[in-house]
């Protein structure tokens, strides 16, 4: 498996003041795909919600800010945890505090700053959603370490990165029903699939230094599960979509993600790196499909 890394220090983070560029790639500003699957979840929830369209719009702006600073929040958490692991793989080895960049320390300190940012736009929530949205943190902190204990660290990551999807639906409603929770069932299963895909990346060195994942799990045989994932993801999303009594359109538009979500399995080579996190980057344009189809059924 050929030596990559996934940090991209050109383009606009390389024009950066040399002592800002490593909080840029610590807080992965260079790679926006994770604030846009951190952001999509809510997205949905937001638009199944049917909320007024100007609320929805609101929520739609902060929950777009929330994901970049929460997103960046996260990843500082999850560096600060696997910042002796990240210098035994070669993905990650050049990441900010794995290669020294910056102190543990200088990551609090930025850690501290994302959290009071987040803090003021979870108080322009509504009180249910405020709660819901502190209770998150504890999965954010806790993520880290399943990969120490088990298996299955990325369906630990579909509870934590999908959580949008709750939060989103009571921020526009104040409730929580059974459409919602089949919403972020379907989230768990999309984050399930995408996020196995990208842990092949990295799976002949997380078996040297001992990381679990189901990339290796699976090995060669992950596309029957991926295919499991993203036929439980679909199906959840048609039976979220009807409950919530969206249009017919919705069902017709949500074709073109079940495409999208066909064509990576069909794609996947998991010795292929490259490929492999082109495929899971490809994953807004599955989570965008989706807010569309989700529009098309308020119509």
């Amino acid at each position: 498996m050929a030596t990559h890394t996934d940090i991209e220090g050109g383009g606009w983070v390389g024009k950066l003041p040399r002592v800002m560029a490593p909080y840029a790639i610590l807080a992965r500003l260079d790679r926006p795909i994770g604030a846009w699957l951190l952001f999509l979840p809510g997205l949905w929830s937001i638009l199944l919600s049917r909320a007024p369209w100007p609320e929805t719009l609101r929520l739609i702006v902060l929950f777009g800010i929330g994901s970049v600073v929460m997103r960046s929040a996260g990843c500082v958490v999850n560096d600060v945890w696997d910042r002796k692991i990240d210098r035994l793989v070669a993905r990650t080895a050049g990441r900010p505090l794995a290669s020294g960049a910056l102190s543990v320390r200088q990551a609090a300190v930025f850690l501290a700053g994302l959290l009071c940012i987040g803090l003021a736009i979870l108080l322009s929530l509504n009180g249910r959603a405020q709660i819901l949205g502190a209770s998150s943190l504890i999965l954010v902190a806790l993520y880290p370490a399943a990969k120490r204990v088990t298996w299955w660290p990325q369906a630990m990551l579909g509870i934590t990165f999908g959580f949008g999807a709750p939060l989103g639906y009571v921020a526009a409603t104040r409730h929580f029903d059974l459409a919602a929770l089949l919403l972020y069932l379907a989230v768990f299963f999309w984050i399930l699939g995408y996020d196995t895909i990208y842990a092949h990346q990295d799976r002949e060195d997380d078996a040297l230094v001992g990381v679990r994942s189901t990339a290796r799990l699976f090995a060669e045989t992950s596309q029957p599960f991926l295919a499991v994932c993203f036929a439980l993801t679909v199906g959840l999303l048609v039976a979220s979509g009807v409950l919530a009594g969206l249009s017919g359109w919705f069902l017709v538009v949500l074709v073109l993600p079940a495409g999208l979500l066909a064509r990576e399995v069909l794609a996947l080579d998991v010795n292929d790196p490259g490929l492999c996190l082109a495929l899971f980057k490809s994953n807004k344009w599955v989570g965008l499909a989706v807010g569309l189809a989700l529009v098309a059924g308020r119509l």
